[in-house]
């Protein structure tokens, strides 16, 4: 059992033998993926925070880690940036307009993990719930940092923060609900 797991409740990472070693490397991993994501970036005209594919890998990470490996890559996601590992959108660092989508990846990765580890994560419904409620901890910290940072209202906010990621989002969501649920049947059949 993982140090940092509960037990009983069981996520993609209880099955990967080991135990603190095992749960050091999945947090520096599912940070590095969450860094290299945010590569894949498409900026959106007339917003600071471009479409990415970290807000994919930091739910994926929650799910697939639990909430606490979860929550931890994203920390250390957030404070190696902030500290000047270049991992953010564009190969950045420090403290972007977006910063507060990052922050909201560790509650999202937190939460999401903890859904997981209770079902939410085994069949394409229950997928689709557990990442939008992630979206929407993401954007619960994303819109008002945005605000404060672009000196935006709270509707501008939500017309460069959220109205053009809506779409991407639904995508991301059904790519997980297609992915997570595989991933445990491919697990059962072992």
């Amino acid at each position: 059992m993982s140090v940092l797991a509960v037990p009983g409740r069981r996520v993609l990472a209880d099955l990967v033998p080991g135990a603190l070693a095992r749960d050091i490397a999945l947090v520096v991993a599912g940070a590095g993926l969450t860094g290299l994501a945010a590569q894949l970036a498409l900026p959106v005209p007339g917003s600071p925070v471009p479409i990415t594919g970290q807000t994919f890998a930091a739910l994926l990470v929650g799910a697939a880690l639990g909430w606490q490996r979860g929550g931890a890559a994203m920390v250390l996601y957030l404070i190696a940036g902030v500290a000047g590992v270049p991992w953010f959108q564009g190969a950045s660092s420090g403290m972007p307009a977006s910063l507060g989508y990052v922050v909201g990846f560790v509650f999202a990765g937190v939460l999401v993990g903890h859904l997981a580890a209770r079902g939410g994560d085994r069949t394409p419904l229950r997928t689709v719930g557990t990442m939008a409620v992630g979206n929407l901890v993401i954007y619960a910290f994303g819109v008002p940092w945005l605000m404060a940072a672009a000196h935006l209202s709270f509707t501008k906010a939500l017309a460069a923060g959220v109205t053009p990621f809506l779409i991407g989002d639904a995508v991301k969501i059904a790519l997980a609900a297609g992915l997570l649920p595989a991933a445990w049947a491919l697990v059962k059949r072992k």
